[in-house]
């Protein structure tokens, strides 16, 4: 073994000894950033960096899973990137399907498909449906795959969402106005029934969420990583539960 294995080991190690399992988030909602920039620093073609980064999703499933978190959020597609090329966009889909059976077919957790399944290829929606509905049993983590994801589309159809309901059942606009409230939104997002994220881990260096879970993060935690998704590392998960259980959470202010 290389010393540096050794080095982070123990580290690893040390972290988890010392993780306060009191404050351990309950939803982690992660972007998975940086496949395409980790295959252009070695060489391989962008496909490749998403194979890697799909390897990764189980293994760090595991990680939150053995540190009690309860619900994991994963961007996996969102909806501005169902504009790729097409040589790149085609393999992508097919890695991402092949990472949603897997998940669905390990049996461990439930796989509840996040986004406008509306707007994917039939195959990668037909994926996805079924991969939540042979998991519904399921009674470990709640893991949601953001594909064809987009904050502001979710909104957007939470909205669509609740006007449908309340024409259907007779009530005008203007009744609706009167009553109208943040929950009534909350009860049609994708996400509708869970907790909201606790923190949100995004890899790569970009500090921003570029649309990811607009209404639901408004009261999250952020952690930043400059390691790209392929490289993410079990320390770099456990540093971004430490530095939360660190924080003095202040809701609204």
């Amino acid at each position: 073994m290389a010393l540096h294995e050794l080095v982070y080991g123990l580290y690893e190690r040390r972290l988890a000894a010392r993780l306060d399992r009191s404050r351990v988030p309950h939803h982690v909602g992660i972007i998975l950033d940086g496949n395409r920039r980790w295959a252009r620093a070695v060489g391989e073609h962008p496909s490749e960096g998403h194979r890697r980064g799909g390897e990764k999703v189980s293994e760090v499933l595991g990680w939150c899973e053995e540190s009690g978190v309860g619900v994991v959020t994963l961007w996996l597609l969102s909806t501005d990137n169902l504009s790729r090329p097409r040589e790149e966009l085609e393999p992508l889909l097919r890695i991402i399907e092949d990472v949603v059976q897997d998940l669905a077919r390990a049996g461990r957790w439930r796989v509840h498909p996040v986004g406008a399944l509306d707007i994917l290829p039939p195959e990668t929606a037909a994926t996805l449906k079924q991969a939540g509905d042979a998991t519904v049993g399921a009674s470990g983590m709640v893991v949601n795959v953001a594909v064809g994801y987009g904050g502001r589309r979710e909104i957007a159809d939470a909205v669509r969402s609740l006007l449908q309901e309340h024409a259907s059942r007779g009530t005008s606009i203007e009744e609706l106005a009167e009553v109208l409230d943040v929950e009534h939104i909350a009860d049609h997002l994708y996400t509708k029934g869970q907790p909201d994220p606790d923190l949100v881990i995004r890899t790569s260096g970009e500090q921003r969420l570029s649309g990811f879970l607009l209404w639901q993060s408004a009261h999250s935690e952020f952690w930043f990583c400059d390691a790209h998704w392929p490289d993410f590392r079990k320390v770099d998960f456990l540093r971004a539960l430490r530095d939360y259980a660190a924080r003095e959470r202040r809701f609204g202010s």
